[in-house]
């Protein structure tokens, strides 16, 4: 692999709080960038590892673009997502601040910096690049779907949540990773923006793709995965959740994509769809399987995301949830993959068995 950029990532006060899911899954991976401080001056003094989940990274805070300079930096990330896709407070103020500091912005909001025109003319005076990452492709560059996918020839496993904001591209990229370390060679589709600042290789950001061509972009990212790397079997990041009224999807990874096999993130103490009583409450895991089974998959594990919830607790779920579905329950964040490693080998080798 070419050496990576170094990059810091703006969180605008915002690292402890979901918008900043970006920023999370850059200080838990990256394989496209070298992540090397964090500027969210809530937090400045820290490490951004210890914020996130208590587990030192030597990733630091700083309170502002200047400081971070200091780690010598090329390239600035926006690493807030947030409802709309518009920039939070003054999050474009840092974004200029980066600019006249000659740093390049990679933005994975729906705000393009690259339609702002006092933006771009500060990009060209201190010769900058602006890459907006959620900014539509070409229709010419789109593929419409053939159905070439029911040819697929490695088992398909969507990753989807029972809400947003549960952990579902996490959990894929640490699943792929417990994989690798037991002898498996799996790969995963990308459909945020996340997936792709990561380092992903293969698939599409969902959002920004006109509806005509989700399922055909769907389709052509997994066929491509399958033809150049022949994994042992290929996960797919869910988003948003087949219910949730702001947004549902993941019927089309199921549908469109053909992944036969689901692993479904859920928190326990969840109540409404993200956090919100007017949205509606979350059905239980069990009418969600009930549904995704509708759709002709099987939930071959659960992962639980953990919100609110003591050792205790999530101890308890785990054997509630096991004894009520008689499917394998996991905790990522606690616990890794490693567990599940043995049920993907096996689904493999069965899957195998029938071409």
């Amino acid at each position: 692999m070419s050496r990576m950029e170094k990059a810091i990532v703006l969180t605008g006060g915002r690292l402890a709080t979901d918008d900043a899911k970006t920023a999370h899954g850059l200080i838990r991976e990256s394989n496209r960038f070298l992540i090397t401080g964090m500027v969210d001056k809530a937090h400045a003094g820290q490490d951004a590892g210890e914020v996130l989940d208590g587990r030192k990274r030597n990733i630091p805070i700083f309170a502002d673009v200047a400081a971070a300079m200091v780690t010598d930096p090329v390239t600035c990330i926006v690493g807030v997502a947030t409802v709309g896709g518009v920039f939070p407070g003054n999050l474009l103020e840092e974004v200029k601040t980066a600019i006249r500091h000659r740093l390049s912005i990679v933005n994975g909001l729906h705000d393009y910096l690259s339609q702002r025109p006092e933006i771009t003319q500060l990009a060209a005076e201190y010769q900058v690049t602006l890459t907006d990452i959620r900014l539509p492709r070409n229709i010419s560059d789109l593929h419409f779907w053939t159905g070439k996918i029911f040819g697929i020839n490695v088992p398909v496993i969507a990753v989807i949540g029972t809400d947003c904001s549960l952990g579902k591209r996490t959990t894929a990229r640490m699943l792929i990773n417990a994989c690798a370390a037991g002898g498996l060679s799996t790969q995963m589709i990308y459909t945020g923006q996340t997936g792709w600042l990561q380092g992903g290789k293969y698939g599409f950001i969902l959002d920004s793709t006109l509806n005509d061509f989700v399922s055909g972009e769907l389709e052509h990212a997994l066929l491509s995965c399958e033809r150049e790397t022949r994994p042992d079997c290929i996960f797919i990041e869910g988003q948003s959740a087949l219910r949730n009224p702001s947004g549902p999807c993941g019927a089309e990874l199921l549908v469109s994509g053909n992944a036969r096999y689901v692993i479904l993130i859920h928190a326990p103490k969840r109540k409404y769809y993200e956090h919100e009583p007017a949205w509606g409450r979350i059905p239980g895991i069990a009418s969600e399987i009930d549904l995704i089974e509708h759709y002709g998959a099987s939930v071959i594990g659960v992962a639980l995301n953990t919100e609110g919830c003591t050792t205790e607790e999530a101890t308890g779920f785990i054997q509630h949830y096991e004894q009520q579905l008689g499917i394998p329950v996991m905790l990522p964040i606690q616990e890794g993959c490693a567990s599940f490693v043995p049920v993907i080998r096996n689904l493999v080798n069965t899957f195998r068995a029938t071409l």
